[in-house]
């Protein structure tokens, strides 16, 4: 028997308990999307929205996809599930050879996890072990940066630089280091002009951790807590720098900005810098089914291939045939589609289309690249303040997250750092959804503004 939307929200207020969500949703309960197409949801009282941000900076080909559909029951009929501990079958091995032939450099060897978590937990893991067998059993540190984030599981959530994520699981896994983000506007080390302080920082930190204890250097090519934060100009190649004069590994993280999300495969290629790692998830199947992926340099790989040699590391879903099925046929629409070039020809659009907000002031600054750009929201522009704590508990989740909602548009509001609005929708998306959600915005600040007393 089918339940009734308000059965279902009785269930769902009972039992169920949603992910970086309050156990209490507050009135009306969590929206209970039932279904999408395209760029659009739809939800359990029908009404749509605009997805604005990919489900969560997911589902690059858009919702809805048949043949994806088609290629996860097509599969599950012939091989439902077989683990990739010591076996193998036709699709890892297929989409391991396919995502190696994608990848820059010599990042040939690919390990399957199950989300983007996993492959950094992985990557963390690799790097120590990688070292251990090449003599220098004392690299084990990693650097990360100030409110960059990589996961939740224990090692990935000690990489993650967001303070409030991890003082409830401490103490956590030891040995982590955080250096300046890529915050421009908010920059305290430049005086306004760019000396790339924030990849100097990253060495700072190593030489203060000694360079024989650290493994890596974990970076997003672009910085997702916080607001899109953006690098300037040569700050990978300084990084790539820094990580090569001190034998330190660098890892790309790229559980948002890989599969298009910057208009190339991969992030690191947009920003021009070789990693030693990548690692990422969500955008590799579109969100059809979970999979995450490391993919490793051979110069990383090779001291594995000794005999006797493992890496005692894996999850009993990694590299599910299933969801292999479902990332080859999402990464055939990204091809036969040209969703790469869909991205880098609308860029300028969608970035002119979000500055046309500049004329209201509570926008501070907006930023990003592909179709992955943040609004940051301030209360006074020309001394770039920002919004007190309570401030920012009233005007994101007391109003932006849910009048944005009732007015049709799926987003982030998001106080990680500084408030900011963020936008990342499907690679199929163009001028159209962009003008939507401009309109949509430009509503809800308006309305803001009059909420946090601010002249319009």
């Amino acid at each position: 028997m089918e339940l009734t939307p308000s059965e279902l929200r009785a269930l769902a207020n009972d039992h169920l308990w949603g992910h970086f969500s309050r156990l209490d949703p507050g009135e009306g309960g969590a929206p209970i999307m039932v279904r999408g197409k395209g760029c659009r949801l739809e939800d359990i009282d029908g009404n749509e929205y605009l997805d604005g941000l990919s489900g969560l900076f997911t589902v690059q080909v858009g919702h809805g996809r048949v043949e994806l559909a088609e290629a996860a029951t097509n599969q599950a009929c012939e091989l439902g599930y077989f683990p990739i501990w010591t076996y193998a079958h036709p699709n890892a091995i297929a989409l391991a050879a396919r995502l190696a032939q994608l990848a820059p450099g010599d990042l040939n060897r690919v390990f399957f996890t199950t989300g983007g978590a996993e492959a950094v937990e992985s990557a963390w893991k690799v790097c120590r072990q990688y070292f251990k067998l090449t003599g220098q059993p004392l690299r084990t540190k990693a650097i990360t940066r100030f409110l960059a984030y990589h996961g939740t599981t224990m090692g990935a959530l000690a990489l993650t630089g967001v303070p409030a994520f991890r003082q409830n699981f401490e103490p956590l896994v030891p040995g982590v280091g955080r250096a300046a983000n890529t915050n421009a506007y908010r920059c305290s080390m430049c005086a306004g002009s760019c000396n790339l302080g924030c990849a100097d920082d990253i060495e700072t930190m190593i030489l203060r951790e000694g360079p024989e204890t650290v493994a890596c250097v974990v970076l997003e090519p672009v910085q997702n807590a916080g607001g899109c934060f953006t690098p300037g100009d040569g700050y990978f190649q300084r990084v790539r720098e820094i990580c090569d004069r001190y034998g330190v590994l660098l890892v790309s993280d790229e559980t948002i900005c890989a599969w298009g999300r910057l208009g190339t495969m991969f992030g690191c290629e947009r920003l021009g810098y070789q990693p030693d790692i990548i690692t990422s998830a969500k955008g590799l199947t579109s969100g059809y089914s979970p999979l995450g992926v490391m993919i490793v340099s051979d110069a990383i790989a090779e001291p594995f291939r000794a005999p006797a040699t493992s890496f005692l590391h894996g999850y009993t879903f990694g590299g599910h045939p299933v969801s292999c099925a479902v990332a080859m046929a999402n990464l055939d629409i990204f091809e036969n589609e040209h969703l790469l070039e869909n991205v880098r020809k609308n860029e300028p659009i969608f970035r002119a289309t979000l500055e046309k907000l500049k004329d209201l002031p509570i926008v501070g600054e907006i930023r990003g690249l592909g179709y992955f750009f943040g609004i940051e929201l301030v209360r006074d522009r020309t001394t770039k303040e920002s919004f007190s704590n309570a401030e920012s508990e009233k005007l994101l989740r007391g109003f932006l997250s849910r009048r944005l909602l009732e007015l049709g548009l799926v987003c982030r509001a998001d106080d990680r750092g500084d408030p900011v609005l963020q936008f990342a929708p499907p690679l199929i998306a163009g001028p159209a959804e962009f003008d939507e959600i401009e309109r949509i915005v430009r509503t809800a600040l308006t309305e803001a503004m009059q909420l946090m007393g601010m002249e319009s």
